[in-house]
């Protein structure tokens, strides 16, 4: 099993307002009863063609070459959350494979197989290449809500 994403690496908050979008949050390392986790907290708002907050972290090429998906341990606030994952073929900020899951309000493991993420463009390839990851984010995005969300763990598998 690989390493431990969320203790192991530098994660940066991202939302709309890059695009003139009006959605607001953060994120940060909190203390659980678990251990540390990343917590993506905020307000999620359509207005003025947005629609995300997000946080993400790089990922050396190759890192995720040997497996078949990413599992996550989450806890949440019982609203749907995506993983976007950015590789070689995301050449513009709209293009990424994205996965939806839903954050219940308890922890819970959840296995998300590279196979079955999506990609945002008809312009990037349909099958994700894996060996070329560049990103992966965590994201509350596509409508208008309250996003909390937290992630204990994040790995390879």
């Amino acid at each position: 099993m690989a390493q431990n994403l969320i203790t192991s690496e530098r994660w940066v908050y991202l939302a709309d307002t890059v695009m003139g979008g009006v959605s607001e949050g953060s994120a940060s390392i909190i203390d659980t009863p678990e251990g540390q986790a990343i917590n993506l907290f905020g307000k999620v708002s359509t207005q003025n063609n947005g629609g995300f907050i997000q946080v993400r972290v790089n990922m050396p090429t190759g890192a995720a070459t040997e497996f078949k998906g990413i599992k996550l341990k989450v806890k949440g606030n019982g609203d749907e959350y995506f993983v976007h994952i950015r590789n070689s073929s995301s050449k513009l900020p709209w293009h990424y494979y994205s996965k939806s899951f839903i954050a219940k309000n308890e922890w819970q493991v959840i296995e998300l197989p590279f196979s079955e993420f999506l990609r945002s463009s008809n312009f990037i390839r349909k099958k994700m290449k894996v060996e070329s990851i560049k990103t992966i984010g965590l994201v509350a995005y596509g409508k208008d809500y309250d996003a909390d969300v937290s992630i204990i763990s994040m790995s390879f598998y």
